[in-house]
C-alpha cells in the first residue's frame, strides 16, 4: 500500500447541511473541522508507506479517526462503523453521506505503520505547531509534569501459572510456524499437559508440590529449548516472539544444579532472581514491568504527562475567556523506571519541540541537585521542586550539628565546625556511582570536644561529612534554603494541577488500563490520549464552557450560609 499525500476533502455541501442539522449546536467532531481545519497532514506520514504500490487511505484521516475513537471509547469495529453512520464524523473528514469508507482492519495496520516507523509523537507535534501558530501555548512559559501508573493489557500470573503459560505459548506458536518439526519433540503427555490455558488448570495448594509442578515445567520448556539448538532446527524459530520470551522467562526463572543435568527453581536467596527492571511479567507483553509506590504495586508502565500551566483557573473573573493549559510532551516507560531518571530525557524531549518552559514545576520524585544543575545550565530551565531535606540523625532530632552548620571552603579544601576546628582531610572519590567529598574532622580535636555528643556518635569519635562536588553542593543548600519561603510555596501550588489533568485524562480515555500490548503501541495510546485531552480544552473554551471548580456539596454550602 502507498500513500498519495492529498489535502484533506472540503466538506460537501449535503454533508454539511444534515449535520448542521442534526447537530444545532455542533459537536466536538464538527467544532474541530470549523476551527482548526486540517491539522494532520499526509505528508507527515510519507517514511510509513511506500511509494509504489495500490494507493492506501489518507494518513490524516486515520489520525482523526483514531482521535475520535479513543475520545469516546471504542474498538476499531465501532469506529469503523463511526466513519460510515455518523454526521459529524463525516463533516469532520469532508466525507459524501454516501461514501462507506474503509475496513476496521486499517486502523490496526495504521497503529502498526506508526510503531514501525516511531511516528507515536507526529499527530500531537502536528497540533501543537498548530496552537502555537494560533497563540494558544505561550512559548518559554511554565509547565508542570507529573507520571501516573498503567495497568499492562494482560493478566496477573504467579510464577507458577507464568511459566506454565509462557511454555504453553511457545508450543502454541511452534505448532503453527513448525509443526513437523514439534511432533518429533513432544509427546501425548505434554499435549496433555499444555494443551488448555493456564486459568483453566487446577494447580496443586501444597507448596511441595507446586514447586515439583514447576520444577516440571521447567525441565519440559529446557527440552524444547535444546532441541531448538540441534542443527536439524530451522534458525529463524529463534525469531519467534514466543520462543524469546520463553527463552528470556528461562534464564529469570531457572538454573541448573552443580552437575548441569537438573533444571531447578531459582531462589531469590540461594540462587538470587533478576531485578523488576529486567524481570519479564508476562509471555504476552514482554514490555511490561512490575513496581510499588507506596504500597501499590502494579504490572506494566508509567505515563509522564506535561503541560502548560500559564493560566490558573480561579485568577480571572471569568474562566472562559482563558486559553487552556494544554499538554505538550507525553513521555511512557515500563514500570520499573524512577521518576528521577526521566527529568532530564523529558526536558531533551521538550527541547527537540521547541516546547522548553522557562519554569518547570516537578514533583519531588524528579528532583536531584544535579538536574537543577543540569537544566539551568543546558536548558536555562528554572526547576522548581522541592529537594530531599538533610537525612542525617543530627538534621532530623534537631538537636545537634547538621551538616548547614559547617562551613566549607572548595577553594582552600577544608571544612569548619561551629567550634572552629578545622578538618584534616579531604577526599574526592566516587560513592554508588557518583562524585562525592569526605571530609574528616582530626580525632584529637573531636574528643575532648565538650560538644561532641551533639556532634557526633560515630566510634571513632570524630565527624565525618560527605559533600557533593561545589557546584551541586551550592545548587542543593539554594534549593533548600529557597523552597523554606512562602514564595516558593505560593508558586510550587500550581504543581498540583497536573493531578487534574491526569483525571481528565483517565476518564475521558482510560489512559490507566492499557490497550496495546508493547511499549511502543502503549506509547501511541498515550499520545493520543493527550490530544483527546487538548481537544476536549479546547472545545470548552470555544463553547464558553468555564473550568470546573471543586465542588461544594449543597449541605456546605447550607452552612456557609448560615454562618455568613
Amino acid at each position: 500500500m502507498s500513500m498519495r499525500p492529498r489535502a484533506l476533502p472540503e466538506v460537501p455541501a449535503q454533508t454539511a447541511a444534515v449535520a448542521r442539522a442534526a447537530f444545532a449546536r455542533g459537536s466536538l467532531a464538527m467544532r474541530v473541522r470549523d476551527e482548526l481545519g486540517e491539522v494532520f497532514f499526509d505528508g507527515a506520514f510519507l517514511d510509513a508507506f511506500a511509494v509504489r504500490a495500490r494507493p492506501g487511505i489518507s494518513p490524516g484521516q486515520l489520525v482523526m479517526v483514531t482521535v475520535l475513537q479513543f475520545a469516546e471509547n471504542l474498538t476499531d469495529r465501532q469506529a469503523a462503523d463511526a466513519v460510515r453512520g455518523r454526521i459529524d464524523w463525516k463533516y469532520l473528514l469532508g466525507l459524501e453521506l454516501t461514501d462507506p469508507e474503509f475496513d476496521f482492519t486499517v486502523l490496526s495496520q495504521f497503529r502498526t505503520r506508526l510503531v514501525a516507523h516511531d511516528l507515536q509523537p507526529m499527530a500531537l507535534d502536528m497540533l501543537l505547531d498548530r496552537l502555537v501558530e494560533d497563540g494558544l501555548i505561550k512559548t518559554r512559559g511554565r509547565q508542570r509534569t507529573d507520571a501516573t501508573h498503567v495497568l499492562a493489557a494482560v493478566r496477573d500470573l504467579n510464577r507458577l501459572e507464568m511459566v506454565g503459560e509462557t511454555l504453553r505459548a511457545a508450543l502454541e506458536a511452534l505448532a503453527v510456524a513448525a509443526p513437523a518439526w514439534l511432533l518429533g519433540h513432544i509427546d501425548a503427555e505434554v499435549v496433555a499437559r499444555y494443551g488448555a490455558r493456564v486459568d483453566q488448570w487446577r494447580l496443586p495448594a501444597e507448596q511441595s508440590k507446586r514447586r515439583a509442578f514447576g520444577a516440571q515445567i521447567g525441565a519440559d520448556g529446557w527440552r524444547i529449548l535444546q532441541a531448538m539448538t540441534s542443527e536439524q532446527a530451522p534458525d529463524w524459530l529463534w525469531h519467534l516472539p514466543a520462543v524469546q520470551a520463553l527463552r528470556q522467562i528461562w534464564v529469570q526463572q531457572y538454573t541448573l544444579d552443580q552437575h548441569g543435568q537438573e533444571v531447578i527453581w531459582r531462589d531469590a536467596t540461594t540462587h538470587g532472581l533478576p531485578p523488576g527492571r529486567t524481570m519479564l511479567v508476562s509471555p504476552y507483553d514482554p514490555d511490561a514491568r512490575h513496581s510499588e509506590k507506596r504500597g501499590h504495586g502494579w504490572s506494566g508502565y508509567k505515563v509522564h504527562l506535561s503541560e502548560t500551566c500559564d493560566n490558573i483557573p480561579g485568577a480571572d473573573a471569568d474562566d472562559s475567556v482563558l486559553p487552556p493549559n494544554l499538554i505538550t510532551h507525553v513521555v511512557t516507560t515500563h514500570a520499573a523506571v524512577a521518576d528521577s531518571a526521566m527529568t532530564m530525557p523529558i526536558h531533551h524531549g521538550l527541547a527537540e519541540r521547541g516546547m522548553l518552559p522557562a519554569e518547570h514545576l516537578m514533583d519531588a520524585g524528579y528532583a536531584a541537585a544535579a538536574h537543577i544543575l543540569a537544566c539551568r545550565t543546558n536548558h536555562d530551565v528554572r526547576l522548581v521542586t522541592p529537594v530531599r531535606a538533610d537525612r542525617s540523625h543530627q538534621a532530623r532530632g534537631k538537636t545537634g550539628y547538621e551538616r548547614d552548620a559547617f562551613t566549607i571552603d572548595f577553594g582552600h579544601k577544608r571544612a569548619v565546625c561551629p567550634q572552629n576546628a578545622v578538618s584534616s582531610t579531604w577526599n574526592e572519590t566516587r560513592y554508588k556511582g557518583e562524585d562525592v567529598i569526605v571530609v574528616t574532622f582530626p580525632a584529637v580535636t573531636c574528643t575532648p570536644c565538650p560538644v561532641r555528643q551533639q556532634c557526633t556518635t560515630s566510634t571513632q569519635r570524630r565527624r565525618q561529612l560527605t559533600l557533593r562536588p561545589r557546584r551541586l553542593h551550592e545548587t542543593l543548600q539554594h534549593a533548600r534554603a529557597e523552597q523554606s519561603t512562602n514564595t516558593w510555596k505560593q508558586r510550587y501550588r500550581a504543581r498540583a494541577g497536573i493531578e487534574g489533568t491526569i483525571s481528565q485524562a483517565v476518564a475521558l480515555t482510560g489512559i490507566r488500563q492499557a490497550r496495546y500490548a508493547g511499549i511502543g503501541k502503549v506509547h501511541l495510546e498515550h499520545v493520543f490520549a493527550a490530544i483527546v485531552v487538548n481537544l476536549a480544552r479546547m472545545d470548552a473554551w470555544w463553547t464558553g464552557t468555564p473550568l470546573q471548580r471543586t465542588r461544594t456539596t449543597h449541605l456546605a454550602r447550607l452552612d456557609l450560609a448560615l454562618a455568613a
